[in-house]
């Protein structure tokens, strides 16, 4: 195995197109080392991107967005407040991944390229519009979060590509966001459905929605007929059961041992309606 230890994204791009066999990038390791170790993945390449300026940093943008690097552990963002603050929903759906002591390592950028279509950080980013910043052999390009996964370990990236920065939209007055899922045990296992929704009202009426869906499909899904079910309403009872509705209708799961097809199609419903009353409530407590 060949480790490399590059100083830019473009020099990380470079050796990546250059290497034969398998290669893996490193960031914040609790997926790779895993496979390391196992023996189910033995990179010919280990490009560890950690030493790279800005890796480490979550700064605003000039518009009010927020730029996160690609080593930030989830226990940082948790630990930020402004991020927290404009963004509480990606948040926690980045501090559901693993253990405390995981947190201190895993990323936003390792969980989405791991292609898991239960990743608990994705539905939140899908839901919030982020987009990820991708550097390659042919130079830097934007892609939405939402079209990155396109199969169970598969994502949209080429190679010699590298995902250099997260990027999420600025958060805007009167606005919320929430992220759910449904698991098995208390803590510590994977989604069996999650659901995520971030909307922003005009006065009490929610102007803008959108809603995403995790462990339901092949990919997160980001459903327009959830978001269009709640769009002009106040979140009343006959717009929950709409979007409850809008949300089951899209899922397309499997059977598994932790939970059936059926299961996860009627939960998917129950969870969209949490997240948005959640998303709802913090919208309101952002316009007082």
């Amino acid at each position: 195995m060949r480790y490399h230890s590059p100083s830019t994204f473009e020099d990380a791009a470079r050796i990546a197109a250059a290497a034969q066999g398998v290669t893996r990038f490193l960031a914040g390791g609790t997926d790779v080392l895993v496979q390391l170790r196992s023996g189910h993945v033995l990179p010919d390449d280990l490009i560890d991107l950690k030493k790279i300026p800005g890796t480490y940093d979550i700064a605003q943008t000039e518009d009010g967005g927020w730029r996160i690097g690609i080593a930030v552990p989830g226990a940082a963002l948790g630990a930020h407040a402004g991020l927290c603050k404009d963004w509480p929903g990606v948040v926690e759906g980045m501090e559901l991944v693993g253990s405390t002591q995981v947190q201190g390592r895993a990323t936003l950028a390792g969980n989405l390229c791991n292609g898991s279509p239960a990743a608990d950080s994705v539905p939140g980013l899908v839901a919030a519009g982020a987009t990820v910043e991708i550097t390659g052999p042919e130079g830097t390009r934007s892609l939405p979060v939402a079209e990155v996964p396109v199969g169970p370990g598969k994502t949209a990236l080429t190679a010699g590509e590298v995902i250099s920065a997260i990027v999420l939209p600025p958060r805007g007055d009167k606005a919320g966001d929430a992220y759910l899922r449904f698991i098995p045990r208390t803590e510590m296992d994977i989604a069996v459905v999650g659901a995520a929704v971030s909307l922003r009202l005009d006065g009490d009426t929610i102007a803008e929605a959108r809603v995403a869906l995790g462990a339901v499909a092949p990919t997160v899904l980001l459903v327009a007929e959830a978001a269009e079910a709640i769009v002009g309403t106040t979140l009343d009872d006959s717009a929950m059961d709409a979007l409850a509705a809008a949300a089951s209708a899209a899922c397309n799961p499997i059977d598994d041992k932790r939970g059936t097809a059926a299961f996860r199609i009627e939960v998917a419903g129950v969870m969209a309606k949490r997240a948005a009353r959640i998303a709802y409530d913090r919208a309101k407590g952002a316009s007082a």
